[in-house]
């Protein structure tokens, strides 16, 4: 009887563990969809653009929040893409851009990503942009 006892306490302990996790992991999730900045848009089709000559791409964003947010960290997942940004601080209210330029030298389709790290967000901000590059005549 104690050996029941101890083993239904043993179950039960695991059981209100795995509830705790799935709260948490919850919790989590809801902070990192709520982003202080507001991007115009975080995925841009550039369309069909000229062999050799590099494409600017500007990706807008607002700061929503009611602190000032910094740019830590933008990162091409590439070393054909550049990206310049706002390096002051973005006060609320205020905007910054993200300039992405991309070097188009290989024809074809594209899909190309930058990784934004800021002061306020969890979780990086990972902005995309696509586009098909064509021989220039």
């Amino acid at each position: 009887m104690k050996i029941l006892k101890i083993s239904l306490f043993a179950v039960a302990l695991v059981l209100m563990s795995f509830s705790v996790i799935s709260n948490k992991q919850i919790a989590i999730s809801k902070l990192e969809s709520i982003s202080p900045l507001t991007w115009k848009s975080d995925m841009i089709d550039v369309g069909t653009i000229p062999q050799g000559i590099p494409k600017l791409i500007v990706f807008e964003f607002k700061n929503t929040s009611d602190k000032s947010i910094l740019i830590t960290n933008v990162k091409p997942a590439c070393g054909c893409t550049a990206a310049n940004y706002t390096k002051d601080t973005i006060a609320p209210g205020k905007s910054g851009i993200i300039n992405a330029t991309y070097n188009a030298a290989n024809i074809g389709l594209f899909s190309k990503t930058i990784t934004v790290t800021t002061t306020a967000d969890i979780t990086p901000k990972v902005l995309s942009f696509k586009g098909k590059v064509e021989q220039k005549n």
